[in-house]
Formats: structure tokens, sequence, C-alpha cells
């Protein structure tokens, strides 16, 4: 039996651009401290894979570097990468340019080696980027020895037109490996094909909102036949998004769809349902200090007080007529653009001063 943990997609030193630069910096910061838990979590392991892209780009902060060293030498366990998109095998890569200990193998090539353990009567496979896009990778592979147990470490994509290392199930099936430990994919994903687990363990910590939820790694153990997968979260910001029908009172209706825990996350907060005068920059005034980040997008629609006038044998009721019914048909987006016109041709039809 060999206990193993999968994590990938650490993106180290991210920008974290939607954020101002003091926070952008203390997430960074917050990623290499990430790794502390992560060393952690691998105590007891005899394997630890890791899929790529540990890195956002070639450009690393020394800090970064230091972090990541002191989290491959904390851990007993053989350690085996393969470089991704994000932190292909270049020139100029980090992963070429620091010694980073010898208990940590990195696949430097685009075609598939083996690395034989002896002791755990295992092979473990990988290969690597060697630019930001990577032909297909695992082809017609089949493991060379069927009587041990195989692993894999691959950074790629199951998709067929995929310009990142494309991937087919039906090649995981053909592959004869016990469990391909895949990175790329930021959503936790795990799966079994033929005789074959796979899985993504999504990223380590979420940096926007097409991140959103928990994150973490995945701990694995797998004996010859049998692999059993867990997903293992870690204490990391969240990013959420939170919808809200405003209600009467807007303030009160976020206060209570809220979870008890979430002053130190990134929250978008969309607002939906009908309203008559909502203020959002006074709602962000007086929320934005309950966050870490905080972003709230009105997709609220007018009550229906506006179309009052609908009936009314007048033109203002002809013009309201024919705007509620393109209303009544169109998508949310759209409601929003139909009724503001409305709003702005009642005030011209009012001589009121209409609002820029």
């Amino acid at each position: 039996m060999i206990k193993l943990l999968h994590a990938a997609d650490f993106h180290l030193d991210s920008a974290f651009s939607s954020l101002p630069p003091i926070k952008a910096t203390q997430r960074r910061t917050e990623q290499r401290l990430t790794l502390r838990q992560l060393a952690a979590a691998c105590e007891n392991c005899d394997i630890v894979l890791l899929s790529g892209d540990l890195f956002e780009g070639e450009r690393i902060y020394l800090d970064t570097i230091e972090a990541l060293k002191e989290f491959f030498a904390s851990i007993s366990a053989q350690i085996f990468i393969s470089p991704g998109n994000h932190d292909p095998i270049t020139s100029t890569s980090p992963y070429l340019c620091e010694d980073w200990g010898e208990n940590v193998h990195i696949f430097t090539k685009p075609e598939i080696e083996r690395v034989r353990i002896d002791a755990l009567n295992c092979d473990v496979y990988g290969a690597a980027f060697v630019s930001q896009e990577q032909p297909a990778i695992l082809g017609d592979f089949h493991v060379l020895d069927e009587g041990r147990i195989n692993l894999m470490v691959l950074h790629g994509e199951i998709q067929k037109d995929s310009p990142y290392a494309p991937i087919l199930k039906e090649q995981i099936a053909g592959s004869g490996l016990d469990y391909l430990a895949l990175g790329h994919v930021h959503r936790t994903m795990i799966e079994r094909v033929g005789q074959t687990n796979y899985a993504y363990p999504g990223c380590l910590m979420g940096r926007g909102f097409d991140e959103c939820g928990q994150k973490g790694a995945l701990r694995v153990t797998v004996k010859k036949g049998v692999c059993d997968v867990e997903f293992l979260p870690l204490r990391t910001r969240r990013y959420e998004i939170l919808r809200v029908d405003v209600g009467d009172d807007a303030l009160a209706s976020i206060c209570a769809a809220l979870p008890q825990e979430h002053g130190e996350d990134c929250y978008r907060i969309v607002l939906t349902g009908e309203s008559d005068g909502l203020d959002p920059e006074s709602l962000y005034e007086r929320l934005a200090g309950g966050f870490y980040s905080l972003q709230l997008v009105d997709q609220t629609l007018p009550k229906q007080e506006l179309w009052s006038a609908a009936t009314e044998d007048t033109l203002r009721g002809h013009f309201l007529r024919i705007l509620k019914q393109r209303y009544d048909t169109a998508t949310q987006e759209q409601r929003q653009h139909i009724a503001q016109a409305a709003k702005l041709v009642l005030s011209i039809m009012d001589g009121r001063e209409v609002p820029l």
C-alpha cells in the first residue's frame, strides 16, 4: 500500500490584480504560508505528486523560492513534479536554476519518463510542458510493468482539441496506471475509467470569483487494483458569489443570507428581486468593513409601479405598453436596460431633470 498526497496549481506569486496593492502583497504571502499547511498534510506519506503550475510564471520572488525549498525540505516523502503551462521547462525556468533537494524529482522532458521505487514496488511516470502550449503527451502510453503499482503525474486537459497536452479518457483507460495525478483544471474532480483512477485536486488557493469555494489537495491510498481518494480542505481565504433577493430591506436581507463566518473571505454579492430607489454605493459603505474584499452587483428590477400607467389611453400609456411587452419576454440583463429606458423617457415626459 502506498500513501500519497496530490496537489497542483499553486500559482505562487499571482498578481491578484483585482485587489489593492497592499492586499495583493498580503495574498502572495498567504500563498507561501499555505505551503506549511500542505507540508503538515504530507506527514506519513510515501510520495507527493505535484501536477504543475506551481508558479504563475518565470519571474519568482526570492521569498517564494525560499518558501518552496522549506516546504520540500520539511517533507520526508519523495516528491515528483510535472511542470505545466504556467511553469514550463525553459532555459530560465526556476526548476533548472535552483537546487530543490535530493527528495525532489522534476520531470523536464515532454516525453513520458519512468522513475522506479523498488522499496515501494512502484513506478512513477511523468513529463513536462516545455512551452506555454503543449501537444498531447499521454498518447498510446502503457505501463512497462503491470505487476507494480503504477503512478503518473501530468499536467493536461481532458479535451480533444485543447492546446494544453490534451488527454482522452480512452487513453487513460488503456494506460494500465493505478492512479493518474492531473493538474490544470482548478476544480476538484475525481473519476475512474477502466481500471485507472484519475483526479484533479483543483487549485491550492482561490484567486478570483472563477475559483470559488473550498480549496485544497487530495490524500490518496493506492493498492494494486484499489485506490481511495479523499479531498483534503486547507484553511485559506475563500471566494464566494452570493445572490440575495433584496426584499423591502436590502441590508437586512444581505445580513440574513450571509454565513456566520465570512469576514476573512472575498465576496461578490449579486442583488436581485425588485427594488425602489436602491443605493448600492451606500450599501457598500455599510458592508465593506465586514469582508476582506467585497463587490456588489445590482441586478434588481424596478417595482411594478413603473408600469402602473400602461393601461391609460394616453401617449404615456401607449409608450409603456410597448416597452412592457418587450420587458415581459426579455432576459434579466435586457429587462434592466428596458426599465432604465422607461424611467428616462417618463422623466422627460414629466418635465423632470434626467439624471446623467
